[in-house]
């Protein structure tokens, strides 16, 4: 498919309603530099706010889905300042963790090769995340004495458990994709072969169901792992209030009686 620049270091190309996001950086195994970063989360914004958009997937060239943060090229040698580095992370890598969460359209990692630090957690905020058979996860801040940033500690313990991803985060291991599959960090793992094709089929199908339903769906889903029932049910109530007023909901009813496929237009 056509891409808007296919030497940017994100490419973005738009087909049957999916958008697609593409880091290429492979040399550096899409270690990911800040204006990479501004960029994503530029477009899933737009793809937020864009009718034609109606599922997002994003994925490496390469070996590579992420490396994790690009470190070479930042970093000030001068004096730190108290409160620099935690500036640092929150317009950084938590702008983009949030950026994933945030998208009103469906995000589908497509897991290509490895997924460390930063990278790793990039592909645990999509909502779908399918792996390579060659694709790895690597809690790498613990090899390199830091902190898990980028989410990790809000993402890990609400997928697999606070115990398992204490393991994963203080040994630092690295996670093969079908131990990744086993674990419950991705919903599928496929042939390397095979992994554009299914993420492309599995975005098309969401492209052609009820956009504005998922996107309340989504909201709802995340909300709930941090709110009591009485929260959650009232969030759900409403959502269903919102949706009810969609041409989606009415088509969606309207063919259940007439007895026929709905034809969904995301709206």
């Amino acid at each position: 498919m056509p891409v808007s620049d296919p030497t940017a270091e994100v490419t973005h190309a738009i087909a049957g309603g999916v958008a697609y996001l593409t880091l290429n950086r492979p040399e550096a195994l899409n270690a990911i530099t800040p204006a990479q970063r501004d960029r994503l989360i530029t477009l899933l914004g737009e793809a937020s706010a864009d009718p034609s958009v109606r599922a997002v997937v994003l994925t490496g060239t390469g070996r590579g889905f992420c490396a994790g943060a690009d470190l070479r090229g930042g970093g000030s040698t001068g004096e730190r300042i108290a409160g620099d580095v935690a500036r640092t992370i929150r317009q950084g890598a938590q702008r983009l963790i949030a950026a994933v969460l945030d998208c009103e359209k469906p995000v589908i990692a497509a897991v290509n090769g490895t997924a460390a630090g930063l990278g790793a957690h990039l592909a645990l905020a999509c909502d779908l995340v399918l792996a390579a058979e060659s694709a790895k996860f690597i809690e790498v801040f613990v090899r390199r004495g830091l902190v898990p940033d980028g989410g990790g500690a809000y993402l890990l313990p609400r997928l697999i458990g606070p115990q398992r991803a204490k393991e994963l985060m203080f040994f630092g291991d690295t996670v093969s994709a079908a131990d990744a599959e086993r674990l419950g960090l991705v919903n599928r793992v496929v042939p390397d072969e095979e992994l554009e094709k299914t993420a492309r089929d599995w975005a098309e199908r969401l492209a052609a169901g009820p956009t504005r339903a998922l996107a309340l769906t989504k909201q709802l889903v995340n909300a709930s792992l941090d709110s009591d029932r009485t929260t959650a049910f009232a969030a759900e109530a409403a959502a269903q209030e919102i949706n009810m007023t969609t041409e989606d909901a009415r088509e969606g009813v309207a063919s259940f009686v007439e007895r026929r496929s709905p034809e969904y237009r995301g709206r």
